[in-house]
């Protein structure tokens, strides 16, 4: 997923990416705990995923309390 993808979403449709994103890291954790887990890359682009929209929704979230002045 490239940044532009993720800035193109609303926040809410970039909660919901990051809810089925810490699923699926939920799952392949318990795969490589368990020596099932055949893609070993996608732990690692998964963890960077969840990284990327959450510092894109800190970068809204800073903004809006920017414009309110709190």
């Amino acid at each position: 997923m490239k940044a532009a993808d993720v800035r193109a979403k609303t926040s809410d449709e970039l909660k919901t990416e990051l809810v089925g994103l810490k699923k699926e890291q939920f799952n392949l954790r318990f795969q490589r705990a368990g020596g099932q887990l055949e893609n070993t890359t996608r732990v690692r682009v998964i963890r960077r995923d969840i990284a990327r929209i959450r510092t894109i929704l800190n970068e809204r979230h800073r903004a809006q309390s920017a414009k309110t002045g709190a």
